[in-house]
């Protein structure tokens, strides 16, 4: 999981090596970070339920041996073409092996505290993962060559197939014959692919353009129908009786409102380093690690008591207070590099992100907690779906009002660092906004569950 995490951050920093290496123009250099987004977010809820029906450890050991393969590829690349169909089949192993890991990880765990210790160290490697890439992709790239940012997933991924054939149990699976809805697979994979495909192209055409509009309208027929088959095929390939349990239907909601208000702490903190305050790759990824650190420190260690304690649902409400205060912290950073303290100004930001220790474990359990064994890769795919989504929408939305207010205050005559301050300023607030519907949508609608006597 580490492995695919790092995937998504490490490649952002060696994109000028890329571009400058291979010959990619500035539109199609976007299409090595868009190739693997649409592939994965699109075929997540696709491969989680075939887990479930042909076996979660077959489809993990099928996507990390995919994956792995595709890496060594994407480094061998010697032109764009190439170098984008690795990004793409990147993309369909990871969603291979991520959709079945909540899956693996929660029927592999039955007992409540063990469970929760596993989650904990699942939502961790999430967190602090996109930091580590920074870092080493930075590090990699000025050290060796942007090769060996693809490169270094070889031992990792043979290494995890190695541990994973003997250490996790086998499973049949319940057959394709129970969910052999050819017609709703083409339904979901297709509507989501074009509707992520819309998402990140926002950037490019505009939120309000006809292509926008039209190929958004065409993502939504395409998911509606879905779901119509859904409630009338013989053996749905994602049954419905899922979204009955308001802690799974809930969670998924939270975490798209959470993940795409969250982008604005990942990218956007990281931006503002680079671009006012005038930080390199590598020291961004430093500046960076007490948040890594601190969300370690808080979800390996207190995570799992605090929800075994309190419930998930306390600890997830107090997780997004505290990731509510982080963004509100960043409405107030100072707009030039002279103005500027890390130890004053961001680090106090980076040490509230311990709100993300506390809220991604809760989420996560409750996002599981309502499925039954049979749909726990289907469960598994449709949380890692809802993050992708809410990923896409998050960088859609927020970078265009940030770039929407820094060219309207640079138009007005603000200096340069003073009008993307001004937009990211913009888009904290944003951001804001979205957790706080997110933190309400937590109190109504999930609820404590339930707690039956031990035999």
């Amino acid at each position: 999981m580490l492995m695919t995490v790092l995937d998504g951050s490490i490649v952002t920093v060696a994109m000028p090596a890329i571009q400058s290496d291979l010959g990619f123009t500035p539109a199609g250099l976007s299409w090595v970070v868009n190739a693997y987004l649409i592939a994965f977010g699109s075929l997540l809820l696709l491969a989680g339920r075939l887990g479930d029906l042909i076996g979660r450890k077959r489809m993990f050991l099928a996507g990390t041996g995919l994956f792995t393969a595709a890496s060594l590829l994407a480094g061998a690349a010697a032109s764009p073409a190439v170098l984008i169909a690795a990004r793409f089949l990147q993309g369909i192993g990871s969603a291979m092996a991520s959709a079945v890991s909540l899956g693996i990880l929660v029927t592999l765990f039955a007992e409540p505290r063990e469970r929760a210790k596993a989650i904990a160290v699942f939502s961790f490697t999430g967190a602090a993962g996109a930091s580590i890439g920074q870092v080493l992709g930075g590090v990699l790239t000025d050290a060796l060559a942007w090769n060996w940012i693809f490169l270094i997933n070889l031992p990792i991924g043979i290494a995890a197939v190695l541990v994973a054939l003997p250490t996790l149990p086998g499973d049949r699976g319940l057959g394709l014959k129970a969910g052999a809805d050819t017609l709703g697979a083409l339904l979901v994979t297709s509507g989501l692919m074009l509707g992520i495909y819309t998402v990140v192209g926002i950037d490019q055409y505009g939120a309000a353009s006809a292509h926008t509009l039209g190929l958004g309208a065409l993502s939504l027929a395409l998911l509606a129908g879905f779901l119509v088959r859904q409630a009338t095929a013989q053996s749905p390939l994602m049954p419905l009786r899922i979204f009955r349990s308001r802690s799974v239907t809930g969670a998924n909601v939270v975490q798209m409102l959470m993940v795409a208000a969250l982008f604005s702490f990942q990218i956007l903190v990281a931006l503002y380093m680079q671009n006012v305050l005038g930080y390199g790759a590598a020291r961004t990824g430093i500046a960076m690690l007490p948040a890594a650190a601190v969300i370690g420190v808080v979800s390996l260690t207190v995570s799992a008591r605090l929800n075994a304690r309190f419930g998930e649902r306390r600890v997830l409400l107090a997780g997004i207070v505290l990731l509510i205060g982080v963004l509100g912290l960043l409405t107030r950073i100072p707009g030039s590099a002279g103005e500027a303290d890390y130890a004053t100004d961001l680090l106090p930001v980076m040490l509230l992100a311990a709100g993300f220790g506390l809220a991604l474990p809760a989420l996560t359990s409750l996002g599981m907690s309502g499925a039954k064994e049979e749909d726990a890769g289907l469960a598994s795919g449709l949380f890692n779906t809802t993050q992708q989504i809410g990923m896409a929408l998050g960088v859609a939305v927020l970078s265009t009002l940030a770039a929407s207010r820094t060219e309207s205050l640079a138009t007005a005559g603000r200096p340069v660092s003073e009008a993307l301050t001004g937009g990211y300023h913009l888009a904290f607030a944003v951001g804001a906004a979205l957790l706080v519907t997110a933190l309400a949508v937590a109190a109504t609608v999930l609820r404590r569950p339930s707690r039956t006597p031990a035999p």
